[in-house]
């Protein structure tokens, strides 16, 4: 692609734009001959220092910074064309935009703290159930029809992004769901996603090592809203939730149209809800009429986030009627309140991904009416992330469990005793058992008939991260074969 169909809006060194791009990254060592390298600065490092060896390795343009271009230009030496700008994180998104092109012709996004990936894996299936070939993009990777999974990262890097999006346009997919994390959203990730509408699930305490306070996170969030959905495109919200009130006032100062669901909502309001057994009973009042929906998730919090999926639907296109009743079938995400197994005589293991405190407090809010004994948790924290929400997460455990089991999560670089430590000094009394495996076991262990064990903080995840080592681990398989191990006692 010429280089002046790549770098729209941007000023082009006289000569360069028939320039040939065959490519783009902002990784020096990733760079072939005739792509364009992206100099951007990071928290840990600066991309200005490695445009040598991008030039070196065959870049023949380079993108940075206004205030690098001396820089640069003194390293490439002649070499490649340097293109500057203000925003080149979002120069470099846009330009991914353009070079890969083709994305599904619908594509929502949902935000929040919690329950990003429920609603995006709902979505998938609302779609899906409606005659379309759908996709999900997000922290359990991209998830399709078929079932095909890949990725991993909640919002990818811009490249791998677009690459994906052109991917599943090529394989006929035309319909799309996708997570922003407030990541992604302050890094320009994901701009040049052409979106249809854009939903806010909760707004808690998560990623204070990244954000310096609430309200930086927060205008991260908000930037799907303000900045990244169209003029016309639909905010989706449950009024009741926290800081949705930040949002709906976007939505009022760009004029763009709104669906509110749950409680206080008006297009999805719910005005019954009944727990059951195996589910939750819905009555949704709509402009069509009222809606009889039987959900097949536990949770308080599942029902806003079916909601707000049956909401981005809605605003996709898909029939009223319709995306209530694809409710009815719909799967939780792997490792959101998943059933993991059950203990000869008694005693449920579930598996959550919660490991913030709102997370942990619905997750075990939810399961609390289905306990006939006791409550177990099983928690930790990660290392190199917000200290902060360590003792409130001890707090909430120790509030709202029976017995309380301190383990490891991911540590990185951190002492895993003195992270656990943290957790403890907030929840007096409860075990701590620094190998997660063994408190596992130790917690499949302590079950009796009709108690719950709630394994918190990993999910799907299939690795533990020590240092910088990433060591096979999976929660499912400890809770096999611990449950293997108790039955052939």
């Amino acid at each position: 692609m010429h280089l002046e169909k790549l770098a729209r809006g941007l000023d082009l060194p006289d000569g360069a734009e028939r320039l040939d791009i065959s490519g783009l990254t902002a990784d020096s060592r990733a760079v072939k001959p005739g792509f364009l390298f992206a100099a951007l600065k990071g928290a840990s490092t600066d991309g200005a220092r490695f445009v040598s060896s991008a030039v070196d390795a065959g870049a023949v343009a380079i993108l940075c910074a206004e205030d690098a271009a001396d820089r640069v230009r003194a390293d490439a030496a002649g070499r490649a064309a340097i293109l500057t700008s203000a925003e080149p994180r979002r120069d470099f998104a846009m330009m991914a935009a353009a070079f890969y092109g083709d994305q599904p012709e619908t594509i929502v996004a949902v935000t929040g703290t919690s329950g990003k990936t429920s609603v995006a894996h709902f979505v998938r299936q609302i779609f899906q159930a409606a005659g379309h070939s759908a996709a999900s993009l997000g922290t359990i990777g991209t998830v399709t029809a078929d079932g095909r999974v890949y990725g991993g990262l909640t919002t990818p890097d811009p490249v791998a992004l677009h690459k994906e999006l052109a991917r599943l346009a090529r394989d006929k997919v035309t319909h799309a769901a996708l997570e922003a994390s407030s990541h992604g959203l302050d890094q320009f990730r994901l701009d040049g996603v052409r979106l249809t509408a854009a939903g806010f699930t909760n707004l808690g305490r998560d990623h204070m090592d990244y954000h310096p306070t609430v309200e930086d996170y927060l205008n991260a969030k908000l930037r799907l809203f303000r900045d990244l959905l169209p003029a016309g495109g639909t905010v989706v919200v449950d009024p009741g939730e926290a800081y949705a009130d930040r949002v709906l006032a976007v939505a009022a100062e760009r004029k763009l149209p709104v669906i509110t669901v749950g409680e206080t909502g008006k297009d999805l309001k719910l005005t019954g809800l009944r727990q059951t057994s195996s589910g939750q009973d819905l009555t949704v009042q709509t402009a069509r009429g009222d809606y009889s929906v039987t959900l097949p998730l536990i949770g308080r919090f599942q029902v806003s986030n079916a909601l707000i999926a049956a909401g981005l639907a809605i605003a996709a296109g898909i029939e009223t009627g319709k995306a209530l009743r694809s409710l009815e079938s719909l799967k939780g995400a792997p490792g959101r309140l998943e059933f993991a197994g059950k203990k000869a005589g008694g005693g449920t293991v579930v598996i959550d991904y919660a490991h913030k405190p709102e997370a942990l407090e619905n997750a075990l809010a939810a399961l609390r009416p289905f306990a006939e004994g006791k409550l177990i948790v099983l928690i930790g924290a990660g290392g190199d992330r917000d200290p902060g929400k360590r003792p409130l997460m001890g707090k909430i455990a120790a509030d709202k469990a029976d017995i309380v089991i301190v383990t490891d999560d991911n540590p990185r670089s951190e002492d895993p005793a003195a992270i656990r430590q943290a957790i403890l000094e907030a929840a007096p009394g409860a075990l701590e058992i620094g190998d997660r495996g063994e408190a596992i076991r130790e917690g499949v262990r302590l079950l009796g008939p009709g108690d719950i064990l709630c394994v918190a903080g990993k999910g799907h995840e299939t690795g533990q991260i020590v240092g910088n080592t990433v060591h096979p681990f999976s929660d499912h398989e400890a809770v096999a074969d611990a449950i293997a191990m108790g039955d052939a006692r």
